[in-house]
């Protein structure tokens, strides 16, 4: 035998009843649809924040950088010392819901599958490219990062897109609570520490919520210690400075090539406009 409700809840439920028999049916669709739509659009928006996965770097919106999200994934391979490819892979938690998914491990399942993402912060030597030589600790530094995170699941603060098209973001390793709190470290700061990086300090450099003046003393405690690139000393061409250098290379080669051939086409021209006038 059931139990009888109180009379108070009794005649609670009865009103209730009254004032939902007094609404018109189409107000009650109404709600129901209004209902429907607005649950219908936060599923969404949960599922598009916290659970779809970003295949690679073209599906970052300037939306993402305007709000400065943190994203999380495997390292799944590392290219030069301040630049690694990150398979996204989306979640709330450390493991929980997407524990099972299968982070590809092959070069063809690779492809355009993974986010390339620039450290902020820091400027590591720089590697052998377009027939340059390479900067002394370009290799050392190189695997310094990718005995560090190679495999490994970290955190992305994404912050702009780069000229190279690569995305720019501050780097985190581990995670207590949150990527941003306290509790977290920036692995450019490890980089500095550990003596394999220079703070970068072009245009449009990224700290994060360390800021800059941590990343400079990390630096000058790195100088003093002589570690990693500075173990010979400080007198080294810094990362910056090589390539300053390379850049003015460059613009030096184009503008004696300019001069080489207005010298070699001047002529041409001048014996072609003489010979309209050739008497012989």
């Amino acid at each position: 035998m059931a139990p009888t409700l109180p009379l108070e809840v009794q005649d609670y439920v009865a009103k209730l009843e009254k004032k939902a028999s007094s609404i018109p049916p189409q107000i009650f669709i109404a709600s129901a649809f209004a209902a429907g739509a607005v649950t219908s659009m936060s599923v969404s928006r949960i599922y598009g924040r916290y659970f779809k996965r970003i295949r690679n770097s073209d599906w970052i919106t300037p939306d993402s950088f305007k709000k400065k999200r943190w994203i999380k994934g495997v390292v799944s391979s590392v290219g030069d010392a301040d630049n690694f490819r990150l398979y996204h892979t989306p979640g709330i938690g450390w493991s929980w819901p997407f524990k099972f998914r299968r982070v590809p491990s092959t070069t063809k399942e690779l492809k355009n599958e993974t986010v390339h993402i620039r450290i902020a912060g820091a400027d590591a030597p720089e590697a052998a490219h377009f027939g340059r030589i390479g900067q002394p600790f370009a290799e050392e530094s190189l695997a310094w990062l990718t005995n560090r995170i190679l495999g490994q699941t970290v955190y992305c603060q994404l912050v702009q897109r780069d000229q190279y098209s690569r995305i720019v973001a501050n780097v985190v390793t581990k995670r207590r609570f949150l990527p941003g709190s306290l509790f977290s470290y920036s692995l450019a700061l490890e980089m500095i520490e550990a003596g394999w990086a220079t703070t970068y300090e072009q245009a449009g450099a990224e700290y994060g919520k360390w800021g800059k003046e941590a990343f400079l003393q990390a630096e000058s405690g790195a100088k003093a210690q002589r570690l990693g690139m500075w173990k010979a000393g400080t007198g080294g061409e810094t990362p910056a400075e090589y390539k300053r250098r390379h850049a003015q290379e460059s613009v030096d080669t184009d503008t004696r090539v300019s001069k080489e051939d207005n010298v070699r086409t001047t002529p041409s021209r001048t014996r072609s406009f003489l010979g309209r006038f050739k008497l012989w």
